[in-house]
């Protein structure tokens, strides 16, 4: 080490070794600074940095050992072989170059050990071929103890500052290795300069082809330059590249951020991609960065999106396991680290495009039984249609409709008409073949396509086989004997040519199915078509006559047949249409209990009732009607219970008549009803006895109070020893279970002796009093009328008293 010190201090210029030592300390910074960029860069911009990076490195290395040999002074002439010194600049950039290509070409200790032993031997080249171009007049010779030291010491610090740049990059290991590389050069350097003794010799001549030191000395100085300039330029890039690296991580977080997938590319090259975009692809974002937008969407997705157009584009992602993945595209330019670049906003589109088809299921078929909807049944009916024109083929239009569907939903609940409705889809659907459609049209309303029929005949049998099999399905089911269906058949071409009659042919043959006892088909007649315009006219009448005003009731009185005494009337109602004139109840009532209508007339004739009878002197009873729709609904007691109190009628005065049919339909829901009724106060009247089924278990399981014997049995009872038997049973069976009896439909003399003799108690009939509007009654109500408004609606009324008939007779 003395050695070492005594050759700097005693034989060399120090105000030259320090800007040596100057030019190395530069030239080692910007040599590690573009170190780092040569390992970040990619292939193809690797060896462009790589070639900055020697030559700044190599120059400065050549350099310092220059400006280090001008501060050498020996004393005696010397000059620099001008071929070897540039030999000497040329080995030591190649051989820097190849020690910095073998230590970033791959990640590891080794290699970047080996490339800084390479980069230290490039210091030793250097070295050392400098020294054999420099020429004296005198004899050189080596310490080679010292000229081995200073090859270690090189070799060994040198691969030790590539070790410390390239293992964990940061700005402390940056300059920690240029230290390293600026002891490797100078440590080097020096020592090796000990190593030599010069003992002139003035028999030795310098070459006249050499460099003068001073010339030397301006090529070390311009070499000095291009390091300044290099290390300016290596500066400046590092710089910006710290500053592009803050803005990339800064709009990599922001797009990180974006659930949305974003990808930034430079043409079609990827450069950067979030988070989101290597979930969707299940590609790692460092994978993404080395790739193109070709890889991902396509050559031509690539193609149209570096064409700038700006539009959203479809396209799928190619993702890592070789799915497809549905995605929409939006390309915007963007300023990214001072250059123009695409950003690609990718959007997942497998939920849209789900709910899109999902939309379009919607669109075209039923959701809760899967079926075919209206719009796909009336485009396939249309298609069929022209097909069958076309062909000349047959085509059966089958309309279904379930039977007492409501039913089932006020008894069961909605769940369980829904479970009736997708077991009637699967039951339908097993009937059909291949090629024959189902649809539902709304609520319990389904549709049947039958094309290529070979006979009219076959459609039947469809019918048939459809009808058989949902009577063995309600079988299995609870409650599901109360649905049933009603088919309608139309046949093309032989019912109708056109879609829209033939619809309506097969509706009207489904409305006489129905009303021909239901659970069964029908085929459309020419006939029909009259008929159902009639009844469809006469629904849509019934809707509106009571807000016209073209109901009215009459009032049939109740007599005792023993004493005579007036117990009350029954309300019965008209209707005068304005056309049409008076339409008897038995024709209207049937249409609006089918179509719905009869809860808004029977209510009307409720309320109207009540408020008549309210202004009787006379506390006689009213009896009204109750219609099976009324019954079972469930809100009946509530609107009576209003209607009472609206019209101020006591409830011990109204009598509701409610028949066994509309019982048995619902026992438990107007077992209910009747019992609420009955805590008003109301009396109730089992109508029409007789004409039912389970009557006796009726009378004992609902709180009636009072037995209407229908007017059928009362009829010759005088003379038919079987109907005399019945009504006397039903008489035994009132007084037994303390009910009061009314029999109706007293038109004879003979049949009230009759029913006296029976002691029936009470009468109800032409024989006693024909309905009447109720001015016609003033002197049994107490309350007067006018003689002009009895003549205007039909003059006097025969009414006889029972007990002055009996004693005439």
């Amino acid at each position: 080490m003395l050695t070492v010190y005594n050759c700097i201090v005693h034989e060399h210029d120090l105000r030259l070794v320090a800007l040596a030592a100057l030019i190395c300390g530069i030239s080692s910074f910007s040599a590690v600074n573009l170190l780092r960029h040569v390992e970040q860069s990619t292939s193809r911009n690797r060896y462009a940095w790589l070639l900055i990076a020697a030559t700044a490195t190599g120059f400065g290395i050549w350099a310092t050992h220059f400006v280090a040999m001008i501060a050498f002074t020996p004393g005696i002439p010397n000059a620099y072989d001008a071929e070897l010194s540039a030999l000497s600049l040329a080995a030591s950039v190649v051989l820097t170059a190849a020690g910095m290509w073998i230590a970033t070409i791959r990640g590891g200790i080794d290699h970047y050990l080996v490339g800084g032993a390479v980069l230290g031997v490039g210091i030793a080249v250097m070295h050392y071929t400098g020294m054999a171009a420099f020429e004296v007049q005198g004899r050189i010779v080596w310490n080679e103890l010292l000229v081995a030291l200073s090859l270690a010491a090189g070799v060994t610090l040198a691969a030790l500052s590539l070790l410390v740049v390239l293992r964990r990059p940061s700005t402390l290991t940056t300059i920690a290795a240029a230290v390293l590389l600026t002891l490797a050069i100078c440590t080097l350097h020096f020592i090796a300069m000990a190593a030599v003794s010069i003992y002139p010799d003035s028999s030795i001549e310098i070459s006249k082809f050499t460099i003068a030191p001073m010339s030397q000395a301006f090529a070390a100085a311009a070499a000095s330059l291009v390091i300044l300039v290099l290390s300016a330029a290596a500066l400046r890039i590092d710089l910006r590249f710290r500053r592009h690296q803050a803005e990339a991580q800064r709009m990599h977080g922001l797009a990180n951020a974006a659930v949305e997938g974003l990808i930034v590319c430079d043409g079609s090259r990827i450069v950067s991609a979030n988070d989101s975009i290597a979930a969707l692809s299940g590609i790692a974002p460092g994978t993404l960065n080395v790739m193109t937008l070709g890889d991902l969407f396509g050559e031509r997705i690539a193609s149209a999106i570096a064409g700038g157009s700006g539009q959203a584009q479809q396209a799928e992602l190619r993702s890592q396991d070789g799915t497809r993945i549905p995605v929409e595209l939006i390309a915007r330019s963007i300023d990214y680290c001072g250059k123009p670049h695409d950003v690609v906003a990718v959007r997942d589109m497998r939920e849209r495009k789900k709910a899109e088809q999902e939309i379009l299921r919607l669109a075209h078929f039923d959701p809760l039984t899967g079926l075919a909807n209206r719009r796909s049944f009336t485009s396939r009916l249309e298609a069929e249609i022209a097909t069958a024109s076309g062909k000349g083929g047959q085509l059966a239009l089958m309309l279904l409709d379930l039977d007492r569907f409501k039913e089932v939903n006020d008894l069961f609940g909605h769940a369980a008409g829904d479970a009736v409705l997708q077991r009637v889809a699967q039951c339908a659907s097993g009937v059909l073949r291949h090629g024959q459609m189902l649809a539902r049209l709304g609520g319990d309303e389904f549709a049947i396509i039958a094309a290529n029929l070979p006979d009219p005949q076959a459609a039947g049998r469809i019918a048939e086989a459809l009808l058989s099999k949902l009577r063995q399905e309600s079988q299995l089911s609870p409650g599901g004997e109360l649905v049933s269906a009603s088919i309608g058949i139309a046949l093309f071409p032989l019912d109708a040519d056109e879609q829209a009659a033939l619809v309506s042919h097969a509706d009207t043959a489904l409305y006489r199915a129905k009303a021909e006892g239901k659970d069964t088909y029908r085929y459309f007649e020419a006939s029909m078509g009259a008929e159902t315009r009639d009844r469809r006219a006469m629904e849509h009448d019934l809707r509106q006559a009571v807000a016209r005003g073209e109901f009215r009731l009459v009032y049939q009185p109740q007599k005792e047949i023993s004493s005579g005494k007036m117990i009350g009337f029954e309300a019965l109602i008209r209707w005068h249409h304005p056309e049409r004139g008076n339409i008897p109840p038995s024709l209207f009532i049937p249409v609006a209990e089918d179509s719905g209508a009869i809860a808004q007339i029977g209510e009307w004739v409720l309320a109207t009732a009540c408020e008549e009878a309210v202004r009787w002197k006379n506390p006689l009873t009213i009896a009204v009607n109750v219609s099976a729709v009324q019954l079972h609904n469930p809100n009946f007691s509530r609107k009576v219970h209003e209607i009472l109190l609206r019209s101020g009628l006591p409830a011990g005065r109204l009598e509701l008549e409610v028949t066994e049919t509309a019982l048995v339909k619902d026992m438990p829901r107007a077992l209910a009803t009747l019992r609420q009724v009955k805590a008003l106060g109301i009396r109730v009247a089992m109508d029409d006895f007789g004409t039912g089924y389970s009557s006796l278990s009726n009378l004992r399981a609902f709180p009636f109070d009072k037995i209407k014997i229908d007017g059928s049995f009362i009829k010759s009872v005088d003379r038919n020893g079987q109907v005399a038997a019945i009504v006397r049973a039903v008489l035994g069976l009132g007084r037994g279970l303390g009910l009061p009896v009314l029999a109706e439909g007293v038109e004879t003399l003979d049949e009230l002796r009759f029913l006296d003799a029976e002691d029936c108690e009470i009468g109800q009939g032409y024989y006693l009093g024909r309905p009447g509007p109720i001015e016609t009654f003033s002197e049994l109500t107490g309350v007067p009328a006018a003689m002009d408004a009895v003549e205007a609606r039909g003059g006097s009324i025969l009414m006889l008293e029972p007990a002055a008939a009996l004693r005439s007779a």
